[in-house]
């Protein structure tokens, strides 16, 4: 029978196995044979090298020595192809992180003091996962926070972060730990976790890790034909040869001139403060928004929510249902989908209505959110129920701490 242990002792376990290794390790290092001593210099107690009074003798064993370190040493053709190498592991590693959901720099990490980060393990669909799923409107869930940093299980009162999608809390010292938060990260973490905005944490933060293995793979075979190297920063160019990449995968035909003014309006988006690059980690939450869109259903994406989620959006419905019978229009819901994303700018926003004047990317893709759809149905009354599935996306959309803008709002 197997034996259940805590997280806290599942921490200590590894820390007294790195304690083992690096006490074997450094009496490895004690052991090693002393440096050689420079030639003419004799230890006490031994007699000095006999040498050998035949030039020619000496001349043979120079020559020897020679022919010996030159076989020893790399050859040119050797030498060369080291680089590329290194490159292939640094991109399987990249691939490697992609696919487990560490989307991390290797040189991000402080391994000499980092703790055992955690294993993450992709979900799986339920069979009743595309089934409704009942949320009440009137009786709110209140989730409470972790007492215990999920870290180290420690609790330490107000030194304790809280997540503001999920009930995980945790340290500063444990994420720096950890390696998944850049200083700039940790830092708008303290200012942010205790406030309205709030923070997101690395699981929240990584909308990836939502994806299924089946999701995952599709993705990631998108990419690889496409030559998307993980953990790349893209620029426009990059951006545009990909989206006809994906129109022409899918539809068999290349992008209109509308829809590429479109890919770009989408890049300034997720480039909001106009580095002329978007980054890895904003690409890759548009393209998972992306697959979640095309692969799950609207009651699929709903029990993608958390408690605090559901939460933040019951008042946002029960504010726009003024007569009190429980029904809204769509042009309400329209006009508050924007309230889900704390961050977004002045110029974000800007961006976001130029795109929405265009045709879609394509069908399953997130910018698509509907406006082909008929504005006849502006005044169809909207239940809770609809509600929530038809935010969810955004709600989605809007876990991320950064301030791109990765789905295309409705007018």
């Amino acid at each position: 029978m197997g034996v259940l242990m805590s997280k806290k002792q599942q921490v200590e376990k590894v820390q007294k196995c790195n304690a083992v290794v690096s006490a074997f390790q450094q009496g490895i290092k004690d052991r090693a044979p002393l440096t050689k001593q420079p030639e003419g210099v004799v230890e006490e107690g031994q007699m000095p090298a006999k040498t050998s009074a035949n030039p020619e003798e000496n001349k043979d064993k120079e020559d020897e020595k020679a022919e010996t370190e030159t076989s020893v040493g790399p050859s040119t053709s050797q030498q060369a192809s080291a680089p590329a190498r290194d490159e292939c592991k640094v991109n399987q590693e990249a691939w490697s992180r992609l696919r487990d959901g560490k989307g991390v720099e290797p040189e991000d990490l402080d391994k000499s003091h980092q703790l055992t980060p955690p294993a993450f393990v992709r979900p799986k669909r339920d069979a009743n996962d595309d089934q409704p799923v009942e949320v009440e409107l009137l009786k709110k869930e209140q989730p409470l926070s972790d007492e215990m940093c999920d870290v180290c299980e420690v609790w330490t009162a107000d030194d304790l972060y809280p997540c503001r999608i999920c009930t995980r809390v945790f340290h500063d010292g444990c994420l720096r730990g950890l390696g998944y938060l850049r200083a700039e990260a940790l830092q708008e973490m303290k200012d942010t976790a205790h406030t309205v905005t709030g923070w997101s944490c690395y699981y929240c933060d990584n909308l990836n890790l939502l994806l299924t293995e089946e999701e995952m793979y599709s993705l990631m075979e998108t990419f690889k034909q496409c030559k998307i190297i993980p953990e790349s920063c893209l620029v426009s160019d990059e951006l545009l040869q990909y989206r006809h990449f994906v129109s022409k995968q899918q539809f068999d035909k290349d992008l209109t001139d509308e829809q590429e003014e479109e890919v770009l309006a989408q890049f300034a988006a997720m480039d909001p403060e106009k580095k002329g690059h978007i980054e890895w980690s904003d690409f890759l939450y548009f393209e998972s928004l992306a697959v979640l869109r095309k692969f799950r259903t609207e009651n699929s994406l709903v029990r993608l929510l958390t408690a605090k989620e559901r939460d933040t959006a019951r008042p946002v419905f029960l504010g726009l249902d003024s007569d009190k019978d429980g029904l809204i229009t769509r042009t309400e819901w329209r006009q508050v989908q924007q309230s889900w994303f704390h961050k977004l700018s002045k110029d974000t926003q800007s961006c976001n209505v130029s795109i929405s004047h265009v045709g879609p990317i394509c069908e399953s893709s997130p910018a698509s959110s509907g406006s082909e759809r008929s504005k006849t149905d502006d005044n169809r009354p909207m239940t809770w129920a609809d509600f929530l599935k038809e935010s969810a996306i955004y709600i989605l959309a809007a876990r991320t701490n950064s301030s791109a803008m990765h789905i295309r709002l409705p007018l």
